[in-house]
């Protein structure tokens, strides 16, 4: 090999390995940037108990005496604080102490906040700052929560953020010498901020929509139509955690009570009478102006309409049972002060049974009462219902 040869030989070597040093050096730096963006695995917290048991995994929250503990070989873990000889979490957390309330007026970087560790049946709170960390004796943190949850409860959400609920549909269809259709539908959607059990709730907004068409039919003989739409509306403003006043707005439309169209507006109080970790009782009183307007029956037209003053009481109850089924239960009463025979009422109340992740089978009834409906038309009305249903988170 001549000389000009070698020389052009090594000068392509040397370009190759160029391009395969810059190569290589474009891989360790995208390689560096992407370990960078992913995010390290949380440290795993360790739970030791006082007879030397040990426990790997998450520390969920804490209230009262005990705290929940996430394992990933045991699951969720309920514990007693005085069983737990130390404990250290990986993740921050707000520890509320006794005496301290924690509603809408509370400041929250009053709260001691950070990483928790437990030795003897002391909570020490390390914000990690370079601060002192807070000691709080055990009996004396009422709840240790999530610092994310935490600072959440505080924040005021967007109107489409939060709603809790569910929508469902029904049919039911015969074809023979009667042709019958029935279509049900419903909506039920509820947010409450905070919706914490540690936190005093600062206003709750309820919607309720039902809505039932049908049709009855066979040869000489008048079609019959059933036409049945009840919504309603409720916005709850917390004065403290159980005392609340409401405004609300309710429409009903029932075709089979001669009822076009009734209309009610009004606010009271309310009070939540009974509260615990799967039921609540609602009490409310309320004053309302309800506009009420009737159907013509064929030649001739009846009450037109009527303008009342009234008081509005009811209930809600809630409860879960087991096996993930839900039971909704509501009751109200409507009597006009200027028409004392003009009085109404409603009740509702069902079952949600779940079948599959967030498909529920609801069954239950709907019942109307109007005292004073248009010459030929009953009082009452009621509405058996069985919807297939969606969660809506």
């Amino acid at each position: 090999m001549d000389r000009r040869t070698t020389l052009k030989f090594l000068g392509q070597t040397r370009n190759r390995l160029e391009r395969t040093g810059l190569l290589l050096g474009s891989v360790a730096a995208l390689a560096i940037t992407l370990s960078a963006q992913t995010p390290a695995k949380p440290e795993p917290d360790v739970l030791e108990f006082g007879d030397g048991e040990r426990l790997v995994g998450h520390l969920v929250t804490a209230t009262g005496g005990s705290l929940t503990f996430h394992s990933d070989a045991a699951g969720d873990v309920k514990v007693d604080w005085a069983k737990v000889k130390s404990l250290k979490s990986a993740g921050k957390f707000a520890v509320a102490e006794k005496g301290v309330v924690l509603d809408k007026h509370a400041d929250p970087s009053q709260t001691p906040q950070g990483t928790v560790s437990l030795s003897d049946q002391k909570l020490s709170v390390d914000p990690g700052t370079g601060a002192v960390p807070t000691v709080i004796p055990v009996a004396d943190a009422t709840n240790v929560v999530p610092q994310g949850s935490f600072l959440d409860a505080f924040k005021t959400p967007k109107l489409y953020q939060d709603w809790h609920g569910s929508a469902g549909f029904g049919v039911d269809l015969i074809e023979a010498t009667q042709k019958n259709r029935n279509v049900t539908a419903g909506v039920s959607l509820q947010r409450v901020v905070s919706d914490e059990s540690w936190i005093g709730p600062r206003y709750k907004t309820t919607f309720n929509l039902n809505f039932a068409d049908g049709q009855l039919s066979q040869p000489n003989t008048p079609t019959i139509t059933t036409d049945l739409l009840h919504a309603d509306l409720e916005h709850d403003i917390f004065l403290s955690r159980r005392l609340f006043v409401d405004v609300s707005a309710d429409f009903l439309h029932s075709l089979s009570q001669g009822m076009k169209l009734q209309q009610t507006y009004g606010g009271g109080l309310g009070y939540v009478l009974l509260k615990g970790e799967n039921q609540e009782l609602d009490v409310k009183a309320s004053i309302v102006y309800v506009r009420q307007q009737f159907e013509e029956n064929g030649t001739s037209p009846l009450l037109a309409s009527k303008s009342l003053v009234a008081a509005a009481v009811g209930e809600t109850y809630t409860r879960s049972l087991k096996g993930g089924i839900a039971f909704h239960q509501g009751l109200s009463f409507v009597p006009a002060f200027n028409d004392t025979s003009a009085y109404t009422a409603n009740a509702y109340a069902n079952f949600a049974i779940p079948v599959k992740k967030r498909i529920s089978i609801t069954i239950g009834g709907i019942d109307s009462y109007i005292n004073e409906p248009p010459l030929g038309f009953k009082k009452n009305s009621f509405e058996f219902v069985t919807q297939l249903t969606y969660k809506v988170n």
